[in-house]
């Protein structure tokens, strides 16, 4: 008779990938959560459906329309704000008023109830981050956001991760502009590559890489 007790031989075959398996697992565990959830697999390309189809390829390209037209408070705001719809409404009132395209934004300038964009570029809210530092101290808006004079919908383009934030906290040079130049999308340093390090003593810029200036 056997012993119900005692396990049949083939289960000491199997004692071997056990062990594997138990160091294994959870190694792949933390890698697919760390890699499956991280900013740079997840949120690059992020380009979300709009409830009106706004086109920056025409706005601030063609146009030429300036960023700080509709994004008002880009200068001295932590924050910056979606436009209203009455900014909006202060070209479309006379430039195609009856499109049908921009009934949400007729509607919402009638109501006062705001069009619900979608936020493409949007920090965690453990984060602490202050726009108007970065564009006072020459940050242009190409760094973070990318070409939007190309898109025809607004896609994040940069990681926007803890470690990409530290990047630029560490070697700023490149990403650094003359204030003027700040919103000028296809502006280069044209041949002076020492622009960087100038305008970094210039302005005395010393970016902190400690965790309390971004996690308060």
């Amino acid at each position: 008779m056997t012993d119900p007790f005692v396990f049949p031989p083939w289960v000491d075959r199997l004692r071997p990938l056990a062990g594997v398996l138990l160091v294994v697992a959870p190694t792949y565990l933390v890698a697919l959560a760390y890699y499956g959830g991280s900013p740079q697999t997840t949120d690059v390309g992020y380009r979300p459906e709009q409830p009106v189809a706004y086109s920056h390829v025409l706005h601030a390209g063609e146009l030429g329309i300036d960023c700080r037209y509709c994004h008002v408070n880009a200068e001295t705001s932590a924050h910056v704000l979606v436009p209203p719809s009455p900014t909006c409404m202060n070209c479309h009132t006379r430039i195609a008023p009856d499109s049908a395209k921009l009934l949400p934004i007729r509607q919402s300038a009638a109501t006062g109830e705001p069009v619900p964009w979608v936020r493409v570029h949007d920090l965690p809210d453990y984060v602490y981050f202050n726009h108007s530092a970065h564009v006072a101290r020459g940050v242009g808006c190409v760094a973070c956001h990318g070409r939007v004079d190309r898109m025809e919908q607004v896609t994040q383009v940069e990681r926007l991760s803890m470690g990409w934030c530290l990047e630029c906290h560490r070697n700023p040079e490149p990403h650094l502009r003359p204030q003027e130049l700040i919103t000028k999308m296809d502006w280069s340093p044209a041949g002076d590559p020492s622009l960087g390090a100038r305008l970094r003593k210039q302005n005395n810029l010393n970016p902190s890489t400690d965790c309390s200036t971004c996690h308060r």
